[in-house]
């Protein structure tokens, strides 16, 4: 199966919501790599890599996020998997 990466930036309410810690779960389930993180801009930030499907179904989780959060704009940046994550983790 095909894996990619993809650098998603989520607008809108979504610090302060579970947003992190959601995002962890999900993209653990999903078996995907890589990291969440709050930036002071007041938006999420995260790295998913992992099979294409997995990855797309990532994605369209962030257009809703957990209950509380109110997502305004998602935007995505394609780029080959990289390998480098042993696990999904949320960074500081």
């Amino acid at each position: 199966m095909a894996e990619t990466r993809a650098r998603v930036l989520v607008t809108g309410r979504v610090q302060g919501v579970y947003f992190r810690y959601s995002t962890r779960e999900k993209a653990r389930s999903l078996g995907l790599t890589g990291w969440v993180r709050n930036l002071p801009t007041g938006q999420v930030e995260a790295v998913f890599e992992g099979e294409d499907s997995k990855v797309n179904e990532m994605i369209d989780w962030c257009h809703r996020g957990p209950a509380g959060a109110k997502v305004d704009k998602v935007e995505v940046a394609r780029s080959p998997a990289q390998g480098e994550f042993p696990q999904f983790k949320i960074i500081y």
